[in-house]
């Protein structure tokens, strides 16, 4: 675990910046830089912009030098790295535009609904996974929103999680929520109906194998635990930041019975693509991680 730095090598103001990462936590990168004085207007969402005049007491205060290319690859290593397509300026214009394509000339209910995807507490149920969960669902349907056949199946997507608070409500809440706002844009009972149904089928995750939507539905949801390790390990400490006020004793022990459960069940997807993408890496994802929830601390 070590703070890093780079050369001040990135031009920007009339001087040379250098990027200062963690490669263990967020939290530890803030608590440096909180003690160093910079300023949180600095932060990046994964790392600190350090002009080069900051660069030679920032390494006497503990940050490790090393190479612009060693930098990335150990915070990418992480799993902290947040790649571009995901960074919220480019996510705003991407996720309104496939609302578009969804419900075109409803531009009022897309914002709303990505307004509640922003919401500050949200750390991993946020726009990038609804970004990441309609990109899989492409995968899965080989189609996308503008399909007529889809789009029960895409708007449970946008109303998945669109009530989020950590509690075992959100699903009911959610599908609540679109049971309220979809016959206001023209959609007939059957079809509000059967986004209501999808959206608490993400409650157990457990769709009927003659249920094709919700397998589908259910699978793009679960895209994330079959992640390259680095980026499952971002979403790990994601999902520990949304629940930040439990203590980790309490946190490790409920997290590691989830684990646990999904690790028993004979698939952790439906539809052969899915497993095929998916399965093999996310198994071992989850059962690394749940060697270090169980892994005893050092005396």
């Amino acid at each position: 675990m070590a703070i890093l730095i780079d050369p001040p090598l990135w031009p920007a103001h009339g001087t040379l910046f250098s990027h200062l990462v963690s490669d263990a936590s967020l939290d530890e990168l803030r608590n440096f830089a909180l003690e160093q004085g910079l300023p949180e207007r600095a932060f990046d969402r994964d790392h600190y912009d350090v002009p080069q005049k900051r660069y030679e007491t920032l390494v006497a205060a503990g940050a490790l030098p090393v190479s612009a290319t060693e930098l990335v690859r150990r915070l990418v290593r992480s799993g902290l790295r947040v790649p571009a397509r995901e960074r919220p300026e480019r996510l705003d214009a991407v996720l309104l535009a496939r609302w578009d394509g969804l419900l075109p000339g409803e531009p009022a209910l897309g914002r709303d609904l990505l307004a509640r995807w922003s919401e500050p507490h949200r750390a991993y149920h946020d726009r990038a996974h609804l970004l990441a969960m309609l990109s899989a669902l492409d995968t899965l349907t080989g189609s996308n929103e503008q399909d007529p056949a889809h789009r029960s199946l895409y708007l449970a997507a946008w109303y998945h999680d669109a009530v989020y608070n950590g509690s075992p409500a959100d699903e009911k809440d959610s599908a609540a929520l679109a049971a309220a706002q979809l016959p206001g844009v023209g959609l007939e009972p059957s079809e509000v109906g059967e986004v209501v149904r999808l959206v608490e089928l993400t409650i157990e995750h457990r769709p009927a194998t003659d249920d094709a939507a919700g397998q589908l539905l259910c699978d793009a949801d679960l895209e994330v635990l079959g992640r390259e390790a680095g980026a499952y390990r971002r979403y790990a400490l994601a999902v520990r930041r949304e629940y930040a006020h439990v203590p980790e004793p309490a946190f490790a022990a409920g997290r590691a019975a989830i684990l646990r459960k999904l690790l028993e069940a004979d698939s952790l997807y439906s539809r052969p693509l899915a497993r095929s993408l998916w399965e093999t890496r996310a198994r071992a994802n989850l059962a690394a991680e749940l060697d270090l929830l169980e892994r005893p601390e050092p005396a």
